[in-house]
């Protein structure tokens, strides 16, 4: 019997007289089969080496044919002459059946199967009889499933297996051992690596069979036959019954609309020539019999080879007066200019310097004559051409067509009155609702209520300190002005309207100072003034007031009061609110919406707009250069004009978006003072330039028509003071007519 040996151990003893007795007739069929045989080979470490040698010499008869091919003459060899033998593969598969079944008894003797709670053999992987999948035939060792294997690079293991133990990862052999062990045996051939399980798997001999036949484009599976009979599903024969019973349609008995489209499209192209005929073409290819050599012009619109169109040469610049032999005197330099030009560089000398000859025949041959030629042609063949279209359009179609300004009227245009009375520069002017009564504030501490036909001042008010701005409450219901002085905001009766709305003056001034008389809050103090108005003291001079449409509430502003710049006053209640912790810049203007529960805070670069209702920003509108000084809204609440110091007249469209929709820039200085009129489509721009400008503002309700803007008048009545014009402008509620306000003392009336 032939010994057994392994690396590294012990060597093996047999543990029953049965394997030795299938030990012994293997050898006695190698010895049949001849010592050249691959399998007389010594070296064997047990009974599994010898059945994976014996499936080995199994698979080179199956693969002789692909070892011819790829050179290797002494595997060839042996494969052929054990081909030659098929008595002998037949003992040879026979002793590794026997010696297996022999394994396999000795192990069910020393290890019995023990049952498992579900009656199966404990140790045993179930495998379905119907799965079609290699898996079956190899279970994987590793079980961490679909994870990738670089989370494992850094670790001593690669997984894990059934056990939930850890698979140390093997020793690789490198590329110098994996070539020797190919070498020396045949079994290093068939040997992959497999990266999942981290072990060597050799492939049997169907595995060599299945992978051969796949490279050679055949089936997988032997048993697959690539030429089965076709099955005709469906007969040739005509049935009596359709295979739908559903009626024709009614799109098959009336033509079809797509196909009368493309009969149209094919009419129309064949019509303009789009589309030719054969004819037409053949008599298009023929070149004809005669062109012209230098027709230049006439082939810019042909196409060359690569489809761009031919564009010819620039021409040259024809001779003038200067390169005439004998110019006239203006044209000849004198010695100074010769002199001047010789001191400059070659590159600032001009390429040409007239001369006067007295006749042609005395001309000497021009010098730079070749060099221009050369150039001229090195032009044509290295700077690339571009043709340019040129568009004679005359000047007057680019300027816009506005219509006429006799078109636009009403509009303020003629000075009718002035009301004279103040010593000191007019700082603000408010007319009330009924548009009889104006009221203006002065410098010189006084408000003035003024007669709007006549001109007379029918009451003063003397108020101590400067007042920068006076407003008319446009409750038709009161005859109540408020004044702006330093610090305060006096409310008082105009003792004007009706005696309702007088009473209906004097209940709610009455309220309001008996309300004072209790404790005031930190923002503002309600006090009672003198014996008919009501003051409320501020923290911070106030600079301008505005009312809301329905003349309940009013804001004051203050720009120098931080946190308190903007306050809102409620009349019939007798309280102020703060509504911004935090102003975000200087406080210039504050106006309420004419509709919805919005304000407008302009500040020195950006006007915000915050809704009351829901207490949050709704827009941004971005400013200009320049501070803000002046702002309104159009009475339809979607527009917003914006006055700066830069001269610049913003219209902002809040539908559209948040910077100027138009920059108006007409005057000479800053602006001061900007105003919609209330029933006309009319606004108006006061500057420092003592003129107020007029301009016609349509807004359509259609959103997808621009409004119409146009310049229409310049209205001219003060008189500069102090590089200071006019100060304020209001409309008339009624007609169109405009009141200004300037720094020279006097109030102007401008009507139609």
């Amino acid at each position: 019997m032939r010994k057994r040996s392994t690396a590294g151990a012990p060597e093996a003893v047999a543990s029953s007289s049965g394997s030795e007795a299938a030990e012994e007739e293997l050898f006695a069929a190698e010895q049949r089969l001849g010592g050249d045989h691959p399998a007389a080979e010594p070296a064997w470490s047990d009974e599994e080496d010898a059945l994976s040698e014996a499936d080995e010499e199994d698979s080179e008869l199956s693969s002789s044919d692909h070892e011819k091919e790829s050179g290797a003459d002494s595997d060839s060899e042996a494969s052929s002459a054990v081909e030659d033998s098929p008595s002998d593969d037949d003992e040879l598969d026979t002793a590794i059946v026997e010696l297996a079944a022999g394994r396999d008894a000795e192990d069910a003797e020393a290890h019995p199967p023990v049952a498992t709670p579900n009656g199966d053999p404990a140790g045993e992987l179930q495998i379905d009889a119907g799965s079609d999948s290699s898996e079956d035939d190899r279970p994987p060792r590793n079980t961490i499933g679909q994870v990738p294997l670089e989370w494992y690079k850094d670790e001593q293991h690669i997984g894990y297996d059934r056990d939930a133990k850890k698979l140390i990862k093997q020793d690789r052999k490198d590329k110098l051992d994996t070539l020797l062990a190919q070498t020396d045996t045949k079994q290093g051939l068939r040997t992959i690596y497999d990266e999942y399980n981290d072990e060597e798997i050799v492939l049997s001999k169907d595995e060599l069979r299945l992978i051969q036949r796949i490279r050679q484009g055949h089936f997988p599976d032997v048993e697959i036959n690539p030429y089965d009979p076709e099955m005709n599903w469906f007969s040739d024969d005509k049935e009596i019954m359709p295979l739908s019973a559903a009626p024709e349609p009614k799109r098959r008995f009336i033509p079809s609309k797509w196909e009368e489209k493309k009969v149209v499209k094919l009419v129309r192209a064949l019509r303009k020539g789009w589309i030719k005929r054969s004819s037409e073409r053949n008599l298009a290819v023929q070149e004809p019999e005669a062109y012209l050599l230098w027709a230049d012009d006439g082939m810019a619109t042909d196409r060359t080879a690569t489809g761009l169109s031919y564009v010819p040469a620039p021409k040259t610049k024809l001779p003038g007066h200067e390169e005439s032999y004998n110019p006239p005197r203006e044209y000849l330099p004198s010695e100074e200019e010769r002199n001047a030009q010789e001191l400059l560089d070659d590159e600032d000398k001009p390429e040409f310097t007239p001369q006067a000859f007295d006749s042609l025949r005395q001309v000497p041959m021009y010098s730079s004559f070749i060099k221009e030629r050369f150039e001229r042609c090195l032009d044509l063949y290295l700077c690339p051409r571009s043709k340019k279209k040129r568009i004679n359009v005359d000047p007057q179609s680019l300027v816009p067509k506005l219509p006429k300004p006799q078109d636009l009227q009403p509009f303020p245009t003629t000075l009718l009155l002035r009301y004279t009375g103040h010593t000191a520069r007019v700082r603000s002017i408010s007319p009330d609702a009924s548009g009889q009564w104006l009221a203006s504030a002065s410098d010189d501490g006084s408000v003035r209520l003024w007669e709007v036909r006549t001109g007379r001042c029918t009451r003063t008010w003397t108020l101590s300190g400067v007042i920068h701005c006076v407003a008319w409450c446009p409750n038709p219901g009161l005859s109540l002005l408020a004044a702006a002085v330093d610090t305060r905001v006096i409310l008082l009766p105009t003792g004007t309207g009706t005696d309702e709305a007088q009473a209906a003056t004097s209940q709610t001034l009455r309220q309001a100072q008996v309300a004072s008389a209790g404790p005031g809050t930190p923002i503002a103090t309600w006090q009672a003034y003198e014996s008919e108005g009501v003051t409320i003291s501020h923290r911070a001079p106030v600079s301008y007031l505005t009312w809301h449409a329905k003349g309940d509430y009013f804001a004051s502003v203050a720009p120098t009061g931080n946190t308190q710049a903007v306050l809102v006053h409620q009349l019939s209640k007798h309280t102020t609110q703060n509504p911004f912790r935090k102003n975000r810049g200087r406080v210039v203007r504050v106006l309420f919406h004419p509709l919805k529960p919005f304000l407008f805070v302009a500040t020195q670069n950006h006007v915000r707009v915050y809704n009351l209702a829901q207490q949050a920003l709704a827009k941004k509108l971005i400013g200009g250069s320049g501070s803000i000084t002046s702002m309104a809204i159009h009475p339809g609440g979607d527009h917003v004009i914006v006055g700066s110091e830069d001269k610049r007249l913003a219209w902002y469209d809040l539908d559209l978006s948040t910077k100027p929709y138009r920059a108006l820039r007409y005057h000479l200085h800053g602006l001061r003072s900007v105003a919609f009129h209330k029933k006309y489509p009319l606004f108006a721009s006061a500057s420092d330039d003592a003129s107020v400008h007029i301009f016609h503002g349509m807004v359509y309700q259609d959103l997808m028509t621009n409004p119409l803007i146009v310049p229409v008048k310049i209205l001219r009545g003060h008189e500069m003071n102090q590089f200071e014009g006019v100060y304020d402008c209001a409309f008339h509620p009624t007609q169109p007519w405009i009141f200004t306000a300037g720094a020279d003392g006097c109030i102007c009336l401008f009507t139609n």
